[in-house]
């Protein structure tokens, strides 16, 4: 390569780029005698450099690393001479010529030249906008190849999810809404009016469709159920097929009978003190909230049976209710959200999006809290099956191993340990209100049970309830069974399907979604007859359910994935209701009747408000 012309230097690529940074009428250059700043304003950023005459100043150029030195030439203009890093120097004056000199051949090599007969001027005026129309095309053309797919796949997957729900009967159907015009876009008392009109007509299972974006297939009867509990599928809050096998497994010496007999105190306990806190509230003539006397209690009972306590301060147990009962209704709002199916993680940046985000990493990190205080003790005073002679939830987990030697991760483990904390007690509170409730409705049943409880207790000297006792409370049992399956504390249960599966004469697709729909089985009236609104305890006898079909109540689901808590919960709402029963008449109060509102559990509108009155 010949060197350049010391007379007439060639014109560079390079000149775009140093008028582009220094003399670019978009940038501003304040001069104060020989000092004086630029302030570069590229892609919407404001940099500023700041010189002085003489001085040498370093700054990155498109290029690479350069060394800047402002002079004045003889005639007084200005002049920036750059040294680059990697070999080469040139220098510009103020002039509007606005040439370049480039001394060496690895300086021309690294720059090159201009197209033939091109002006500096429409140099930098194409350069200019080749730049700003490169960067804008490669900011949006991967964004809107990225909305493109997700757009097409959406519509993919709603042609066959609207297709698969034609084919099962449903409600009146909107085009637009879907059903929810029937249910004021709610999931109260009109949604479950609507369940059980459809139940009616079409026993076995129906399609709902949330507005135009969503249809899921509910099953309603004990033969559609066998149908799904028979394939492979995957629970909403599980998790997946391999995984859930080897946890369940490694969770279930948690609750072995030798286990769960020793919980019975801590059941007794935390009644006595439930107990305390009513009295206190009748002293003043007061009704109370039930649910939230219920969730405080039954949060207290799975953190020291589960945790051992799980040191956790009152203030943290009320926010944790509180968060969990409004994440359940962010939850709902936001899988039924046409912007979080089409982009989840542009649901996430709007404002509900976000304070699910913060709710769910406070649940988290109480979680986190009770794990990290739970290894420290371990730390310090070793393995409390010493001391106790049982692990407890908690214990097994950090204890675990897999067949390979290693331990379950911190997230399996706050998994774990977040799913035993919400189910451990948001349902059993669901259980246990909705059961003093419908007593509360019939003083008559109500009577009946706290007579078998005095009996039970009669002539001793403490009134707390004993593991040999648990299965001498029929008729408190009945009426347990009887709410659950009127209220269904759980009223949903989803299933994403792992294979196809034929329900009721259909073959639904893998990867579809079922809902189980434990309220509209306990509503059926092909399974429950014409009365099913009725509370009658006496659909519990034995002589009636002998003949009753084995999947028509379901209130902790079936199969291999059913409620592995579920003796643990049943034995705890046996003994909050019969201290409670024993101690109290239960009345509801007529100005503020128990509205449903479906969550992840049956929970009220607005409140569930009693009074109690001691016996």
């Amino acid at each position: 390569m010949e060197p350049p012309d010391a007379e007439n230097p060639p014109e560079t690529p390079l000149v775009e780029c140093l008028q582009c940074a220094y003399r670019d009428e978009r940038n501003e250059i304040e001069q104060d005698g020989d000092s004086f700043k630029v302030k570069k304003n590229i892609a919407a950023k404001t940099k500023e450099i700041k010189f002085k005459i003489g001085e040498e100043v370093e700054d990155e150029m498109p290029t690479g690393r350069v060394k800047i030195t402002p002079t004045l030439d003889a005639g007084g203009k200005l002049r920036f001479d750059f040294d680059f890093a990697q070999g080469g120097s040139v220098h510009r004056t103020g002039d509007s010529g606005r040439r370049v000199a480039v001394p060496g051949d690895e300086g021309m090599q690294r720059m090159g030249r201009p197209a033939p007969g091109s002006s500096p001027n429409e140099m930098v005026s194409l350069v200019g906008f080749c730049d700003t129309t490169s960067l804008l095309v490669g900011l949006l053309l991967p964004a809107l190849v990225y909305v493109l797919v997700v757009v097409v796949k959406f519509l993919v997957w709603l042609r066959k999810d609207i297709g698969l729900g034609s084919k099962f009967p449903s409600p009146p159907y909107h085009w637009l809404y879907g059903n929810n015009h029937l249910t004021d876009f709610t999931f109260g008392e009109k949604y479950l009016s609507v369940i059980r009109a459809v139940v009616e007509k079409h026993p076995q299972a129906h399609s709902f469709c949330m507005a135009w974006i969503n249809n899921i297939i509910n099953i309603t009867h004990p033969e559609t159920i066998k149908q799904l509990l028979k394939s492979q599928s995957n629970g909403l809050f599980m998790s997946n097929g391999d995984t859930w096998k080897v946890r369940r497994r490694l969770l279930t010496p948690a609750f072995h009978f030798d286990i769960l007999k020793q919980y019975v105190s801590v059941y007794n306990r935390e009644a006595t003190e439930m107990i305390s806190k009513l009295l206190e509230t009748t002293k003043r003539g007061q009704v109370f909230e039930m649910f939230q006397e219920a969730s405080m209690c039954t949060l207290e009972t799975i953190l020291q049976c589960a945790f051992s306590g799980g040191q956790t301060s009152d203030e943290t147990k009320n926010e944790y209710v509180e968060a969990i009962r409004k994440l359940e209704i962010l939850f709902i709002e936001m899988v039924f959200n046409p912007i979080f199916i089409v982009a989840p993680s542009a649901y996430k940046r709007l404002p509900r999006g976000r304070e699910y985000t913060r709710l769910c990493k406070f649940v988290h990190n109480t979680s986190e809290s009770i794990i990290a205080k739970r290894r420290q003790q371990l730390m310090r005073d070793g393995r409390p099956q010493q001391k106790t002679g049982r692990l407890d939830f908690l214990d097994i987990l950090l204890s675990a191993r897999y067949e390979d030697g290693t331990g379950l991760t911190d997230l399996e483990i706050r998994e774990e340990v977040d799913t035993f904390l919400f189910a451990g007690h948001e349902t059993t509170a669901s259980a246990l209100s909705w059961t003093l409730y419908s007593l509360a409705q019939h003083p008559h049943h109500q009577d009946k049970v706290r007579a078998e409880v005095n009996h039970l207790l009669s002539g001793r000297e403490e009134n707390t309830i004993q593991w040999e006792d648990l299965h001498k409370l029929p008729y408190l049992t009945m009426c347990l069974k009887e709410a659950m399956r009127l209220h269904s504390p759980v009223p949903l249960i989803v299933r994403t399907m792992l294979e196809d599966t034929v329900i009721d004469g259909v073959t639904v697709p893998k990867g579809f979604e079922i809902g189980i729909h434990l309220y509209g089985l306990h509503h059926n009236p092909a399974v429950w007859g014409p009365d099913h609104m009725e509370f009658d305890p006496s659909r519990f006898r034995p002589e009636r359910m002998k003949d009753r079909d084995s999947h028509a109540f379901l209130p902790f689901s079936a199969g291999q994935r059913n409620c592995i808590g579920q003796n643990f919960a049943m034995n705890e709402v046996k003994v909050m209701l019969a201290r409670l029963i024993h101690k109290f008449v239960f009345e509801v109060d007529p100005t503020r009747p128990a509205q449903k509102e479906v969550l992840i559990v049956m929970n009220t509108k607005d409140g569930m408000w009693m009074k109690a009155t001691p016996v």
